[in-house]
């Protein structure tokens, strides 16, 4: 096997309690040409101590979220591949070797995701059958909810050059946008074994936010927008159909709570992105 660089982004933000076990997870792997690049977006506690006790590369940077902090991390990386570790989950010994494998037996691939382990406090859980992890060209199920995870992965370096970085207007829902826009262009790999163990439960995630939904629609207006000419019409309009549901969604509890700025702001953009299709589907966009 070839011994490439693997640069391992870790973005964090009050984690000391956690995040030492997700670095030595990293320092365990069998594959051993690796970097592991921790990203504190403006840590308060014990962060700064902890991390001196470990062989890293260490950027600290006010708190801008971890979209901000993954391009930071991306812009420190050396490795021809990029990995990204949560820092509340944990990589199993063999991920980074097996995937290099995975590459190396499917060379056109620029990206392959493995399985995961579902945590939720002490307790394992089984994913549903809609988190199936994605394989293969996965538009259709992309815009429906994030298939692929952001801790399983191993990318290309160049894929970034090529679909851009992680948009830091998104301060959640900042995966769910990438893979939109990766989802036009590649096909994902699958590993189907669990080589990441998720931990889930707590209330410093960021899927823990209220609103989501609004990111959500934000990220499939701004792929309309902005690739709509890479787009089949059965894509613009499963686009659409989604992006209808989660605009509602939002819209409705917006509504009831009092959220009218951001709800019709988000009616403005709606109408204004797909007027055409929704009048005339069929028109030449």
């Amino acid at each position: 096997m070839k011994h490439p660089l693997i640069s391992v982004i870790i973005p964090t933000y009050n984690r000391a309690y956690i995040l030492f076990k997700a670095v030595e997870s990293v320092l365990n792997q069998t594959f051993k040409n690796l970097e592991i690049i921790v990203v504190d977006d403006g840590s308060t506690d014990l962060t700064p101590k902890l991390i001196t006790q470990y062989p890293v590369v260490y950027v600290r940077k006010p708190r801008k979220g971890v979209a901000h902090a993954r391009n930071r991390g991306l812009f420190h990386a050396k490795g021809s591949y990029i990995a990204f570790l949560d820092s509340d989950d944990l990589f199993v010994p063999t991920k980074l070797e097996e995937q290099l494998a995975f590459f190396e037996k499917n060379p056109n691939y620029k990206i392959v995701q493995t399985e995961e382990i579902w945590y939720k406090g002490e307790k394992r859980i089984n994913p549903k059958k809609i988190h199936k992890k994605a394989e293969g060209w996965f538009f259709e199920r992309a815009v429906k909810l994030c298939v692929v995870s952001i801790s399983t992965v191993l990318i290309k370096k160049e894929l970034f050059e090529e679909i851009g970085l992680f948009d830091e207007d998104f301060w959640v829902c900042e995966d769910y946008e990438f893979w939109l826009r990766v989802a036009v262009k590649y096909p994902v790999g699958l590993i189907p074994k669990p080589l990441v163990i998720k931990s889930g439960g707590r209330d410093d995630q960021l899927s823990a936010t209220k609103g989501l939904d609004y990111y959500r629609t934000l990220a499939l207006i701004k792929l309309f927008k902005n690739q709509s000419k890479d787009l089949s019409l059965e894509q613009k309009l499963i686009l659409l159909a989604e992006a209808k549901k989660k605009f509602n969604i939002f819209y409705q509890g917006a509504l009831k709570h009092g959220n009218l700025k951001h709800a019709f702001r988000l009616q403005k953009l709606f109408e204004e992105t797909f007027k055409d299709l929704v009048f005339s589907p069929f028109k030449a966009l």
